[in-house]
């Protein structure tokens, strides 16, 4: 990667932040911040839905912590695969 490849990348995770801020109270942000640190590829997946709703338009409101703990909760819920063998 060159230097404006770079640049590019910070750019648009500084518009992403921006706008996380934006949609999510300051309890919810810092969770998701918490979240990052720990398991970035769940933080991703809930910034990527985040701003799928944002950018659709279902989002009327703020997502407050318990919004967003919810959602975390949906994105991380095990799936529960039974094999039968006969």
């Amino acid at each position: 990667m060159d230097a404006k490849e770079l640049e590019k990348l910070a750019a648009i995770e500084a518009m992403k932040k921006q706008a996380l801020s934006r949609m999510l109270t300051k309890e919810a942000y810092e969770r998701l911040g918490r979240i990052r640190a720990v398991n970035p590829q769940v933080a991703a997946q809930a910034e990527l839905y985040l701003l799928q709703i944002q950018q659709s338009g279902k989002l009327t409101q703020p997502i407050t912590d318990e919004k967003l703990k919810e959602i975390l909760r949906i994105l991380t819920e095990k799936k529960d695969i039974k094999i039968k063998r006969k």
